[in-house]
């Protein structure tokens, strides 16, 4: 098994999304004495993962375990992190490189870790609902794995539990929790189906917020015990990387 390990989030231009990816990659470290944790960014923060993968054939690795921090397999997932790592080999890069499932559901199924990561991170509230505030996209796929870990979560928690988008769909968290209250939820609590806080999640928690739901809201899901096992677990079985044709 590689000795190396790159974690590789999306970035944001709000300075706590990358303190809580590193913070993240060192709970992952913890899990998995010996490996080398390295954190990178896809966008709007460094290091950028052609550079972090650079640097670690520079210092003796010969293969690295790529996890993407994304919880849905959307376009940053098939698109953007392939590019990356055909750039690097493109460049010169030899490390022989596998990547691993993002961190939501996979063929359907929500991974238990995930599962128990957002129950934890619930807020102590009593409540009869609960509105899993997502940040969004335009992928029909993506936005069905948000519902399908919604359903998951609500059928654990045993309340109705519906996924509610800041961008790119129709059913924002102000709609999500409307629904809810509408079917019969007096109590909507608010579950952050994000990774890292930014802009994003303050907007779909101001949105839940505003229709009523209650708070506090629940934090980014961040270094949570259970994401740090979730990503530890996904690097024993990674698909290696063929090269571009």
């Amino acid at each position: 098994m590689s000795s190396a390990v790159l974690l590789v989030a999306h970035g944001s231009s709000d300075p706590r999304a990358a303190a809580t990816t590193r913070a993240l990659a060192r709970a992952v470290a913890a899990q998995r004495p010996g490996l080398d944790v390295r954190s990178s960014f896809l966008d709007h923060a460094g290091p950028r993962p052609g550079h972090v993968l650079v640097d670690l054939e520079r210092i003796g690795h010969r293969s690295a375990v790529v996890v993407p921090l994304l919880l849905t397999s959307a376009y940053h997932g098939r698109v953007d992190l392939p590019a990356v790592l055909d750039e690097a080999r493109a460049d010169g890069l030899r490390l022989d490189l596998a990547v691993t499932d993002v961190l939501g559901p996979t063929a359907g199924r929500v991974p238990p870790l995930l599962l128990s990561a957002l129950r934890r991170n619930l807020p102590a509230v009593d409540h009869d609902g609960v509105v899993l505030v997502a940040a969004g996209t335009r992928d029909d796929l993506a936005r069905h794995s948000v519902d399908v870990a919604a359903s998951a979560l609500g059928a654990l928690l045993g309340v109705p539990c519906r996924a509610g988008f800041a961008s790119g769909s129709p059913v924002t968290p102000a709609v999500a929790v409307s629904s809810l209250r509408s079917a019969g939820c007096a109590r909507v609590a608010i579950a952050s189906y994000f990774l890292a806080p930014g802009r994003l999640h303050d907007q779909a928690v101001a949105s839940a917020l505003s229709a009523g739901a209650l708070a506090p809201a629940s934090a980014p899901l961040g270094d949570n015990l259970d994401v740090a096992r979730l990503v530890a677990s996904r690097i024993g079985y990674a698909a290696p990387v063929r090269t571009a044709a």
